[in-house]
């Protein structure tokens, strides 16, 4: 008998309907029976995986092996039993509610034989809600770096691993580790792997969030996420000495598994169960939040993690259900740099360094959309001039010298429609501001009041209102959202050749200026009268 190119491991425990699609989508895979193996570890199921595991077995005798075992508790067991079982030259592994495109494994153990892979990833996406990193897949690499890229955000096993490499390192997932068991296997494969190939040219997995939510993942609490992740963070210290590549891997697990237990749901937590999330941050903070890794993370997940790291329960809280029910901080402008202004900030009982607040290389287009709103909007016409009169509120504070308002003539782009606002390319230079604009601190203190008279020219146009505003380097673009302020009636100006201006807000909910003329230059007089008396009647008949 040959050896197969390909065993595929199938770990099942009451996975039903999905367990169907996933077997129906492996012995259907374009790679033919005779190069697969598969080997499904029935975990003690109670629905009917066990009777379609048999089922599939019987009907691919010669393809789909079966073992049948008492529940252990997780996937790491059935999968280990699948491994001793194997013969394929590579393995793979597959969750039993989720299916492969029909020339996933054709196609990666293409790739693995071409160049030498011992670990392939093929694209991953997510379906029924099912969320899947993809910085990952923006090309295909045949050689790729596990500490300088996103592969360590991409840590499930569900790749093609040389089998050789898995056996000559006795690579195993613990089986006393409920949530994540698969990162050790697939770290420590990562790390000993002498090449690593990323697919991004075709779906190879489609992972499914179960209808009811059951996936393991969903499942843990608060405290045994948090052991797990202590337990797999601490293997992949003992894999990687400190410095940056340690940082590298470990970045995901600050700013992946422990940002996640100081989510919304934290404040909901009883006091006890906080304080222990906390202390089990700081322990893993202390050994190895590197300067380094807490300046590249993202300004949110930092601060959470420095507040749990001190200790500070109740300012987490705070700051958690704040931002919950404002949205984000206003920021601080100062000597060209930008700090979030989240509680506790600049505090000396709390004793945390700016940095811990600081935008750090990161874009905040979405805060800054958050923070901006029309406050008002007037004409303002002096023969046959016109211009507008707006106030804007922005949540930016201190240094806002920069802040303008600008007429645009183009629509912002698509990328900028999901945080509401975008950050201009290096180098986009942009004209003059034209009009007058002061600045001055809200009320409250939490934003400032940018006011405007923006000159309007005599043309055929829609115009966004827009803020443009310099942070932490950056020049941002701000669609002004109306946020059902009231807007000034359409105006007629300009006498020999009438104009009409209107402000309405897009279906974005986005401020837009519209001038036309009334009529056409080249019209005659006959003509500019059956068009007037045309647009009355059309009135009379609504």
């Amino acid at each position: 008998m040959t050896t197969p190119d390909v065993t595929v491991v199938v770990a099942v425990y009451n996975t039903m309907p999905y367990l169907t699609e996933c077997l129906n989508s492996l012995v259907g895979q374009s790679i033919g029976l005779d190069r697969l193996e598969v080997v499904a570890v029935d975990d003690g199921s109670t629905d009917d995986s066990g009777r379609e595991l048999d089922r599939f077995a019987e009907k691919y005798p010669n393809t789909v092996k079966v073992i049948h075992q008492a529940n252990s508790g997780g996937p790491a067991a059935p999968s280990n039993r699948a491994l001793e079982l194997a013969t394929g030259r590579y393995v793979y592994f597959i969750g039993s509610d989720d299916h492969l495109g029909s020339e996933a494994l054709e196609r990666m153990v293409a790739c693995a034989d071409e160049h030498g892979s011992d670990v392939v990833v093929g694209k991953m996406v997510g379906t029924n809600g099912r969320y899947v990193h993809q910085a990952l897949y923006k090309k295909s690499d045949p050689d790729v770096s596990l500490y300088e890229s996103a592969l360590p955000f991409t840590l499930a096993n569900t790749k093609l691993f040389r089998r050789e490499l898995v056996e000559k390192y006795e690579l195993r997932f613990p089986e006393d580790l409920p949530v994540g068991s698969d990162q050790p296997f697939t770290l420590e494969a990562c790390v000993r792997a002498a090449k690593i190939s990323v697919l991004a040219d075709y779906t190879y997995y489609y992972a499914v969030k179960r209808g009811d939510a059951s996936n393991i993942t969903y499942r843990a609490n608060h405290l045994s996420r948090l052991r797990c992740t202590a337990r797999i963070m601490h293997f992949a210290a003992s894999l990687i000495e400190p410095g940056p590549k340690r940082d590298a891997v470990l970045k995901r697990h600050f700013t992946w598994e422990l940002a996640k237990l100081v989510q919304d749901d934290f404040p909901a937590l009883d006091a006890v169960t906080r304080t222990e999330v906390c202390a089990g941050i700081a322990e893993l903070a202390d050994a190895y939040f590197t300067d380094e890794l807490r300046d590249s993370m993202d300004v949110k997940r930092r601060l959470r993690i420095c507040l749990a790291r001190r200790g500070e329960v109740d300012l987490l809280v705070r700051a958690i259900e704040d931002e919950a029910e404002h949205g984000s901080p206003p920021l601080l402008l100062e000597d060209g740099r930008a700090f979030v202004r989240y509680p506790g900030f600049r505090d000396p009982a709390v004793g945390l360094p700016d940095r811990a607040y600081e935008v750090i290389g990161e874009s905040v287009p979405g805060r800054l959309a958050e923070g901006a709103s029309l406050v008002s909007a007037e004409w303002v016409q002096d023969g046959d001039g016109m211009a507008v009169d707006l106030a804007v509120r922005i949540g930016l504070t201190g240094e806002t010298g920069s802040a303008v308002v600008r007429l645009a003539t183009r629509a912002m782009p698509k990328s900028a429609d999901k945080p509401g606002a975008r950050r201009l390319p290096e180098g986009h230079e942009l004209p003059a501001p034209v009009g007058e604009f002061t600045r001055k601190p809200t009320e409250d203190g939490d934003g400032t009041l940018l006011t405007a008279r923006v000159p309007v020219e005599p043309r055929s146009a829609k115009l966004g209102v827009r803020v443009y505003a310099d942070v932490a380097g950056s020049t941002y673009e701000i669609p002004v959202p109306v946020r059902g302020r009231p807007l000034p009636l359409a105006r007629r100006w300009r006498e020999r050749i009438p104009y009409r201006i209107s402000a309405n807000a897009n279906p974005k909910g986005r401020l837009v200026i519209t001038t036309a003329p009334l009529w056409e230059p080249s019209l005659g007089v006959g003509k500019r009268l059956r068009q007037l008396m045309s647009r009355v009647k059309r009135k009379l008949t609504r």
